[in-house]
Protein backbone atom coordinates (compact mmCIF):
# COMPACT_ATOMS: atom_id res chain seq x y z
CA UNK A 1 0.00 0.00 0.00
CA UNK A 2 1.28 3.44 -0.89
CA UNK A 3 0.06 6.66 0.70
CA UNK A 4 1.20 10.26 0.78
CA UNK A 5 0.29 13.70 2.05
CA UNK A 6 0.95 16.92 0.12
CA UNK A 7 1.13 20.25 1.92
CA UNK A 8 -1.36 22.81 0.64
CA UNK A 9 -1.08 25.78 3.02
CA UNK A 10 -0.76 26.58 6.72
CA UNK A 11 -1.27 23.14 8.34
CA UNK A 12 -3.59 21.81 5.64
CA UNK A 13 -2.50 18.71 3.72
CA UNK A 14 -4.22 16.49 1.19
CA UNK A 15 -3.75 12.79 1.79
CA UNK A 16 -4.07 10.21 -0.96
CA UNK A 17 -3.32 6.59 -1.64
CA UNK A 18 -2.81 4.29 -4.59
CA UNK A 19 -6.60 4.14 -5.10
CA UNK A 20 -6.67 7.82 -6.06
CA UNK A 21 -9.07 8.98 -3.36
CA UNK A 22 -8.17 12.09 -1.39
CA UNK A 23 -8.87 13.23 2.16
CA UNK A 24 -8.25 16.66 3.72
CA UNK A 25 -6.05 16.85 6.82
CA UNK A 26 -5.63 19.87 9.10
CA UNK A 27 -5.14 20.91 12.69
CA UNK A 28 -6.83 23.46 14.92
CA UNK A 29 -6.01 27.16 15.12
CA UNK A 30 -3.92 26.64 18.28
CA UNK A 31 -1.37 24.72 16.19
CA UNK A 32 -1.55 26.82 13.04
CA UNK A 33 -4.42 25.10 11.28
CA UNK A 34 -7.84 26.23 10.15
CA UNK A 35 -10.02 23.23 11.15
CA UNK A 36 -10.61 22.35 7.50
CA UNK A 37 -9.89 18.63 7.61
CA UNK A 38 -9.47 15.49 9.62
CA UNK A 39 -6.82 15.17 12.29
CA UNK A 40 -4.52 12.27 11.34
CA UNK A 41 -5.36 10.31 14.51
CA UNK A 42 -9.07 10.66 13.74
CA UNK A 43 -8.44 8.78 10.52
CA UNK A 44 -6.93 5.89 12.48
CA UNK A 45 -10.14 5.61 14.51
CA UNK A 46 -12.29 5.91 11.37
CA UNK A 47 -10.12 3.30 9.63
CA UNK A 48 -10.60 0.92 12.56
CA UNK A 49 -14.37 1.45 12.53
CA UNK A 50 -14.59 1.05 8.76
CA UNK A 51 -12.42 -2.05 8.62
CA UNK A 52 -14.37 -4.00 11.21
CA UNK A 53 -17.74 -2.66 9.96
CA UNK A 54 -17.11 -3.96 6.45
CA UNK A 55 -16.15 -7.38 7.83
CA UNK A 56 -19.14 -7.68 10.15
CA UNK A 57 -21.67 -6.51 7.57
CA UNK A 58 -20.29 -8.88 4.94
CA UNK A 59 -20.44 -11.82 7.34
CA UNK A 60 -23.95 -11.17 8.67
CA UNK A 61 -25.21 -10.77 5.10
CA UNK A 62 -23.67 -14.14 4.21
CA UNK A 63 -25.53 -15.51 7.22
CA UNK A 64 -28.71 -14.13 5.64
CA UNK A 65 -29.47 -11.69 8.42
CA UNK A 66 -32.04 -8.99 7.57
CA UNK A 67 -30.05 -5.88 8.53
CA UNK A 68 -31.70 -2.55 7.66
CA UNK A 69 -29.22 -0.19 9.36
CA UNK A 70 -25.72 -0.62 10.74
CA UNK A 71 -23.34 1.69 12.55
CA UNK A 72 -19.99 1.14 14.22
CA UNK A 73 -18.78 3.67 16.78
CA UNK A 74 -15.23 3.85 18.09
CA UNK A 75 -14.48 5.66 21.34
CA UNK A 76 -10.71 5.89 21.70
CA UNK A 77 -9.25 7.23 24.93
CA UNK A 78 -6.00 9.13 24.61
CA UNK A 79 -3.11 9.67 26.97
CA UNK A 80 -3.15 13.20 28.46
CA UNK A 81 0.44 14.08 27.62
CA UNK A 82 2.26 13.99 24.31
CA UNK A 83 2.16 12.13 22.01
CA UNK A 84 -1.54 11.61 23.01
CA UNK A 85 -1.55 7.98 21.87
CA UNK A 86 -4.66 5.84 22.14
CA UNK A 87 -4.68 3.98 25.46
CA UNK A 88 -7.86 1.95 24.98
CA UNK A 89 -10.88 1.81 22.70
CA UNK A 90 -14.48 0.74 22.84
CA UNK A 91 -16.05 -0.41 19.59
CA UNK A 92 -19.86 -0.45 19.55
CA UNK A 93 -21.62 -2.37 16.77
CA UNK A 94 -25.25 -1.22 16.36
CA UNK A 95 -27.28 -3.48 14.07
CA UNK A 96 -30.90 -2.77 13.26
CA UNK A 97 -33.03 -5.26 11.38
CA UNK A 98 -35.68 -7.94 11.58
CA UNK A 99 -35.01 -10.82 13.99
CA UNK A 100 -31.21 -10.44 13.68
CA UNK A 101 -29.61 -13.53 15.25
CA UNK A 102 -27.32 -12.70 18.17
CA UNK A 103 -25.11 -15.76 17.53
CA UNK A 104 -24.55 -14.66 13.92
CA UNK A 105 -23.51 -11.19 15.07
CA UNK A 106 -21.17 -12.58 17.72
CA UNK A 107 -19.54 -14.87 15.16
CA UNK A 108 -19.13 -11.97 12.73
CA UNK A 109 -17.49 -9.81 15.41
CA UNK A 110 -15.22 -12.72 16.36
CA UNK A 111 -14.13 -13.34 12.76
CA UNK A 112 -13.43 -9.67 12.22
CA UNK A 113 -11.48 -9.34 15.47
CA UNK A 114 -9.44 -12.52 15.16
CA UNK A 115 -9.06 -13.15 11.43
CA UNK A 116 -10.07 -10.48 8.95
CA UNK A 117 -9.62 -6.86 10.08
CA UNK A 118 -5.97 -5.82 9.73
CA UNK A 119 -6.59 -2.46 11.42
CA UNK A 120 -8.02 -4.16 14.49
CA UNK A 121 -5.28 -6.82 14.57
CA UNK A 122 -2.56 -4.19 14.35
CA UNK A 123 -4.04 -1.69 16.81
CA UNK A 124 -4.95 -4.42 19.33
CA UNK A 125 -1.21 -4.93 19.79
CA UNK A 126 -0.94 -1.31 20.95
CA UNK A 127 -3.95 -0.93 23.26
CA UNK A 128 -6.89 -2.96 24.63
CA UNK A 129 -10.28 -2.89 22.91
CA UNK A 130 -13.73 -3.62 24.30
CA UNK A 131 -16.21 -4.91 21.71
CA UNK A 132 -19.86 -4.16 22.45
CA UNK A 133 -22.90 -5.00 20.34
CA UNK A 134 -26.44 -3.66 20.34
CA UNK A 135 -29.23 -5.35 18.39
CA UNK A 136 -32.31 -3.34 17.48
CA UNK A 137 -35.58 -4.53 15.99
CA UNK A 138 -36.67 -2.35 13.07
CA UNK A 139 -40.23 -1.21 13.82
CA UNK A 140 -40.64 0.74 10.57
CA UNK A 141 -39.94 4.32 9.64
CA UNK A 142 -37.20 5.59 11.89
CA UNK A 143 -38.41 3.58 14.89
CA UNK A 144 -36.25 0.86 16.37
CA UNK A 145 -36.29 -1.01 19.67
CA UNK A 146 -33.24 -2.29 21.55
CA UNK A 147 -33.75 -6.04 21.98
CA UNK A 148 -30.32 -7.27 23.04
CA UNK A 149 -26.89 -5.97 23.96
CA UNK A 150 -23.70 -7.51 25.17
CA UNK A 151 -19.96 -7.80 24.83
CA UNK A 152 -17.85 -10.09 22.69
CA UNK A 153 -14.96 -11.52 24.67
CA UNK A 154 -11.98 -13.23 23.03
CA UNK A 155 -11.41 -16.88 23.91
CA UNK A 156 -9.00 -17.45 26.76
CA UNK A 157 -5.65 -18.96 25.76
Amino acid sequence: MDAKVVWDQEMHFTGSSHTGFEVPLDSGPSTGGTDSGFRPLELLAIGLAGCTAMDVLSIVRKKRQDVTAFEVQVRADQQDDYPHVFTRATIVYQLTGHAVDEAAVLRAIELSALHYCPAQAMLAKAFPMELIYELYEDRGGDVRELVRQGQWLPPEN
